[in-house]
């Protein structure tokens, strides 16, 4: 009796062990980007796919059950995405496409609809009033930097970019935050900034993020802001204080979270994961 005991114990042990492992990591993603849970509940992947090639990059979906499939499939290199109403928006390299619940996507921003010739469209973020913000990381090395705003319609207006202010360089991760300011986490300063977005003027709330990429909201107002450069997660209070949640990813990307709150969603682009991180 004692044996059998310890059998089934050592038995329940290894398939929990096994589960928390298939449902906590996917694994065997192509350079995934960002992270989201869909109107859905599903959570939905952007993969890169190859750099800079041509139709091999897609959107990923995860079923409840930790399964994964294709639900957009070839794009150039999708990075951020955002959820508005029923549909999912994604950069793709110099535009944004609109995705609708069957995976059809129709392009909603082309690179012409910019007052500047977009770079590197890199994050998104959707309002209630169904405007999307879009972040143009430019050349990633100080210069061309832009965040805009494109309403219902698919008009674009520029809200600020480096010639307006030199604190813009390399603007990657928004965050909705109010009625009228958006959070943009730096990839080249590493600093976390508040944007008006009517004048577009600059506040600093944070820094030291390294290579700053994804920005989500938590509970009780608390920020999680992720660092793909060092491979770190952070929370930032509403003081501004940074405290480090989790290293040792090889490259934390454009963060999301989950439909209960109860964990970060992280891209591990070059380790070609895509991890549940429990929020303490």
């Amino acid at each position: 009796m004692f044996k059998h005991t310890l059998l089934m114990a050592a038995v329940i042990t290894f398939m929990s062990s096994a589960y928390a492992k298939t449902s906590d990591t996917v694994t065997g993603l192509k350079n995934p980007e960002s992270a989201l849970t869909g109107p859905d509940g599903r959570v939905y992947v952007s993969e890169i796919g190859e750099f800079d090639k041509d139709g091999d990059g897609k959107i990923t979906v995860i079923d409840k059950d930790g399964k994964a499939q294709d639900f957009v499939s070839g794009l150039d290199d999708p990075k951020g995405l955002a959820v508005s109403g029923k549909h999912i928006f994604v950069t793709d390299k110099k535009r944004v496409l609109k995705v609708d619940k069957d995976g059809k996507w129709t392009v909603f921003a082309a690179a012409d609809a910019f007052p500047v010739a977009p770079q590197f469209l890199n994050d998104l973020e959707a309002d209630a009033q169904g405007n999307i913000y879009v972040s143009d990381s430019g050349d990633t090395e100080g210069k061309g930097g832009a965040v805009y705003r494109i309403d219902k319609n698919g008009k674009v207006t520029l809200i600020t970019n480096s010639e307006q202010d030199a604190q813009i360089q390399s603007p990657n991760g928004l965050l909705v935050d109010g009625k009228d300011s958006l959070l943009e986490l730096d990839l080249l300063s590493g600093t976390l900034y508040r944007i008006k977005i009517k004048t577009g003027k600059l506040e600093k709330v944070a820094e030291g993020f390294g290579g700053g990429d994804g920005i989500v909201r938590g509970a009780k107002g608390v920020l999680y802001a992720s660092d793909w450069k060092n491979g770190s997660v952070f929370t930032v209070s509403k003081k501004g204080e940074v405290k480090l949640l989790k290293n040792g990813f090889k490259s934390a990307a454009d963060i999301g979270l989950s439909g209960d709150g109860k964990f970060i969603l992280v891209p591990d682009m070059l380790a070609g994961e895509l991890v549940w991180l429990p929020i303490k």
